[in-house]
């Protein structure tokens, strides 16, 4: 009984405090069924998360210094709820963000890790929001790719006419080399009612990536990428293109090419969305296209149940894969193909 009346103080003393200090906790929880079949190889089923949106818990606080100027802080970190486990070696972290920042009307300044503003700006073209197995593969299928950045240096310029540009600065922290792991980005948006545009363009150096057993050193990695969406009210349709060259030690410029085209309905309770992919693997001569058709359905503002169904086509050499968080896929046999389903539910608090 003393056991339970101590976690009732501690609650009650979190919550004073987080009403002192204008903390918010928040997460969502989003668990789903999902069955996957690679053309070649085995099928695979059981239970995957974050299907609709990231499973995720977090704490942000924002405090106003006066003068128009406001200090605040990001903690978020993501989990696989369908075993409890964290995303780390099964320990949970804040790896998805960490971060303090200043805000003012030059704009906001941040520090620590966080999406790239490359990624950030140019995913959100993706209708189905770069998560579950309906999502835009490119960062996940492109070597080397970056999502997000440790030891940044990021700032956001404030919103003018709906024009906003931002950039980040990794720091390699190398002894003796300041361009070693670097990575450099920006991006600039356009958000003006129904319609959004993004640019982006970001370097980095010293990657490296795997490639079955072997270990692939780069040089330098680059990516340019361009995406917009409108909003007709009845559809919202969306896209983007984006190429990375990847510059190995010898030899010359290997290039990686996608394009996503979309559109989201609003149908009954929820939205209907309807998504292609197109991928060009320059170094194995592959294609692929991946054809993604889902539904949200809304029993609250805050509790959605959802379905998706998407299959990937590969050409020639090529074994591009769906992906489903917390189900380990297997991937298709060269030039085949992989289909997958998943049913869920997600919260968000």
């Amino acid at each position: 009984m003393k056991k339970y009346l101590g976690l009732v103080a501690m609650l009650a003393a979190c919550g004073a405090a987080t009403a002192q200090s204008s903390v918010t906790l928040f997460g969502i929880v989003d668990a789903g069924l999902t069955y996957a079949k690679a053309s070649g190889g085995d099928s695979v089923y059981g239970m995957s998360n974050s299907g609709n949106l990231t499973s995720r818990l977090g704490l942000r606080g924002m405090e106003d210094l006066g003068g128009g100027l406001k200090a605040g802080f990001w903690l978020e970190g993501g989990f696989n709820n369908d075993s409890g486990a964290g995303l780390t070696a099964g320990a949970f972290d804040f790896k998805r963000r960490s971060t303090i920042s200043l805000t003012g009307d030059f704009g906001e300044v941040r520090l620590g890790r966080a999406f790239t503003r490359a990624y950030e700006n140019l995913s959100r073209h993706d209708v189905f929001g770069q998560v579950g197995i309906g999502q835009n593969q490119t960062w996940y299928n492109a070597p080397a790719a970056v999502v997000r950045g440790s030891n940044m240096l990021t700032y956001l310029s404030p919103s003018l006419s709906g024009f906003r540009a931002s950039a980040d600065l990794g720091f390699g922290e190398t002894a003796g080399s300041a361009s070693n792991n670097r990575y450099l980005g920006a991006a600039a948006t356009y958000d003006n009612g129904p319609l959004s545009l993004s640019l982006a363009a970001e370097q980095w150096n010293d990657a490296a990536y795997t490639a079955g057993t072997q270990t692939i050193v780069l040089d330098s990695t680059s990516a340019y990428g361009l995406g917009a969406g409108y909003n007709f009210g009845a559809i919202r349709l969306a896209g983007l293109v984006r190429q990375q060259r990847n510059k190995p030690i010898t030899g010359e410029s290997v290039k990686f090419n996608t394009a996503h085209v979309g559109a989201v309905v609003p149908l009954g309770a929820g939205e209907a969305r309807v998504g292609y992919n197109y991928y060009d693997n320059a170094s194995t001569q592959g294609k692929a296209h991946q054809l993604s058709l889902g539904y949200v359905h809304n029993l609250s503002k805050r509790t959605a149940l959802y379905g998706t169904y998407a299959f990937m086509k590969n050409k020639n050499q090529e074994r591009f894969m769906l992906t489903a968080a917390g189900l380990n896929l297997t991937a298709p046999a060269p030039g085949k193909s992989q289909n997958a389903i998943t049913v869920g539910i997600r919260h968000s608090f």
